[in-house]
């Protein structure tokens, strides 16, 4: 190549800075090709048995083999750049790499936040799909769990999609984390009525229920002392991964109800009593026109 170009009439200096920079590419090339293939398969490897060892799930699997490309992307071009002599190419390498994150940190800022909040759903796990949860005054089935949203379904079969970040940011109730859940139901009756029989009534109709469990057992005790109900709180336990907890209310406010009626315990309403007395008798009629 070197005669080549003597040939073409360039002076020695050219050639030997054209010969000189066409090695230093070739080097940068190779050295790159090499070390981003060996550097990849390896750390994305050890990454992959790491995070599969601690049992993440295959989001995360993903997501850090994912990251552990793109050091190895990151490192090869560095470490190339320093074989072939390249120290211009560090420097910009590293003020893009820079300008980059610094653009990305403002202008995906939100996406960045939902993006870290899907990272710790996913490893801290405070609910799972299939659980049954309330935020903010909304609540849900979850059904998938990406790193950026999560998708919930309503008990009217209604779709909803939450960004990560807000469910991070929330008091989360989750109402199958554990393996038992109380289920309240108030039940009102009359002053004059027997509240014992009120009581046995309830709690034998609990006991029925199927998905009602013996330990604890269900207990009705008196909590209130209203304007015009005594009022008994029905307490029962399921375990919610199995039983749910609106099925049970359902059923026992309806056989309380029928035997409440059938005994002749009486649900009380809101009336207002106007005690005193009134005149209606008029001393003085008016006078008509004539």
């Amino acid at each position: 190549m070197s005669l080549g170009l003597l040939q073409l009439g360039l002076p020695g200096n050219i050639v030997g800075t054209v010969i000189s920079f066409l090695i230093t590419v070739v080097t940068f090339i190779v050295s790159f090709v090499v070390i981003y293939l060996v550097g990849k398969s390896v750390l994305v490897r050890v990454t992959k048995q790491a995070l599969n060892q601690r049992e993440f799930s295959p989001a995360i699997v993903s997501l850090g083999s994912s990251i552990a490309g793109g050091v190895a992307l990151f490192a090869a071009v560095a470490i190339a750049a320093t074989v072939a002599g390249f120290p211009a190419i560090l420097t910009a390498f590293a003020t893009l790499a820079g300008a980059l994150a610094l653009g990305l940190s403002f202008a995906a800022s939100d996406i960045v936040e939902n993006f870290v909040a899907g990272i710790f759903i996913l490893k801290d796990k405070p609910f799972e799909i299939g659980d049954y949860i309330e935020w903010n005054g909304n609540g849900g089935v979850v059904r998938e769990i990406n790193l950026r949203v999560s998708k919930l379904d309503t008990w009217d079969n209604e779709q909803l999609t939450v960004p990560n970040g807000d469910l991070a940011n929330a008091v989360v109730k989750n109402t199958q984390a554990n393996e038992t859940r109380r289920v309240t139901v108030d039940f009102g009756i009359e002053y004059d009525h027997d509240v014992e029989r009120a009581r046995e009534i309830i709690l034998e109709e609990a006991s029925e229920i199927e998905g009602v469990l013996e330990d604890p057992a269900p207990s009705a005790p008196l909590t209130t002392l209203g304007d015009s109900a005594v009022v008994l709180n029905a307490r029962l336990w399921i375990n919610p991964q199995e039983t749910g907890a609106g099925g049970i209310k359902h059923k026992l406010t309806e056989t309380v109800k029928n035997r409440f009626d059938e005994e002749g315990i009486g649900f009380p309403y809101n009336y207002t009593e106007i005690t005193g007395s009134l005149d209606v008798n008029r001393t003085d009629a008016a006078q008509a026109d004539d």
